[in-house]
């Protein structure tokens, strides 16, 4: 049986309560606003002015959107997720 490898696979489902159902669809549909906007952004910036934004240009920027009062909802969840989302741009 040398060199034979097993390959196992695990299931795992949870059932979160309410408040953690909600507190998950906001920082889902929060690292998706991010996402999308900075791409948009690298879009607009390399079609219009054929310049190049990094992944350190973007976090900069989610700060400021952070700090809108239009997109103040960026700050409630917790700033990994949306950092993640701006590295895998």
């Amino acid at each position: 049986m040398v060199g034979r490898v097993v390959k196992r696979a695990f299931k795992y489902r949870f059932y979160p309560t309410a408040v953690q159902a909600e507190q998950l669809a906001r920082t889902f549909g929060s690292t998706r606003y991010v996402y999308n906007r900075a791409l948009a952004e690298r879009t607009r910036a390399w079609s219009q002015e054929q310049r190049r934004i990094t992944y350190s240009d973007t976090s900069t920027m989610l700060t400021g959107w952070k700090r809108d009062a239009e997109t103040a909802w960026l700050a409630e969840p917790s700033k990994g997720p949306l950092q993640e989302s701006l590295r895998q741009l």
